[in-house]
């Protein structure tokens, strides 16, 4: 990939059984796995930091195995998203803070989740963003049509929290930008979801988007982990953006 740091493309995790022989070498060790997919890529979005936090020693393997300019993404414990949902969160929401800055130069955003059941609800979303730590790239996911709204448009810009657009069966594909920064998940899109792979029309449409956001840093993540497609998709979208430039 060419050397262009505002554009940060990758995978949502590089740990799938399914893609050694499809994306990793046959016999290559998993332990070695980060550090290839890191060759590949200039970014990685972690998705099992949801599920439970990870080690000082964990966070400080991934910023030995991956090479300067590499961006790694945390996605914000579930405790803080599902469980309390941003009540009383505060000092585990700072202790997830001080895990991610063991990345230091190398993170690159905190994507925090927002259960599929919650409509919008600007209350809710104040007392979210009034506890982020506005040093960091904080993105925020909804999974209701309903926060598509300019109102929750306007709140993050001037929180200065960026708004996560996906590509999914179930919500517009629309590519909002706030705060100067674009991110997108791809979730994979009709029944096949997360076994979807996209096309290079599909991937082209994404693409004369970006060409449209004026924002500093580009972040895309696949999520179509199954039989390692989401590797393949993020390789074609790299090659589609490096031929745009």
């Amino acid at each position: 990939m060419k050397s262009n740091q505002k554009y940060f493309l990758g995978c949502s995790g590089w740990y799938y059984n399914d893609w050694a022989g499809n994306f990793y070498p046959e016999k290559l060790s998993k332990s070695r796995w980060l550090e290839y997919y890191s060759k590949q890529f200039n970014t990685v979005e972690i998705n099992n930091t949801f599920y439970r936090f990870p080690s000082e020693k964990t966070v400080k393997g991934w910023y030995n195995k991956t090479p300067d300019n590499f961006k790694l993404t945390l996605k914000a414990n579930q405790v803080i998203t599902h469980r309390r949902r941003f009540k009383n969160t505060q000092s585990t929401l700072t202790r997830f803070y001080g895990l991610a800055e063991i990345l230091n130069e190398k993170l690159g955003c905190i994507l925090f989740q927002v259960p599929p059941q919650k409509s919008k609800d600007i209350d809710f979303l104040k007392n979210a963003v009034n506890q982020f730590d506005l040093s960091k790239n904080n993105i925020i996911e909804f999974r209701h049509p309903s926060w598509y709204n300019d109102e929750v448009y306007d709140l993050l810009n001037e929180s200065e929290v960026g708004f996560c657009s996906v590509s999914s069966a179930d919500l517009p594909d629309d590519l909002v930008t706030t705060a100067n920064i674009t991110y997108i998940r791809f979730h994979g899109v009709g029944s096949e979801k997360y076994h979807y792979l996209y096309s290079d029309k599909e991937l082209k449409e994404w693409v004369d988007k970006l060409k449209e956001s004026n924002s500093d840093q580009v972040f895309c993540y696949f999520n179509n982990d199954y039989n390692a497609n989401a590797p393949k998709n993020a390789q074609m979208l790299q090659k589609m953006i490096d031929s745009s430039q």
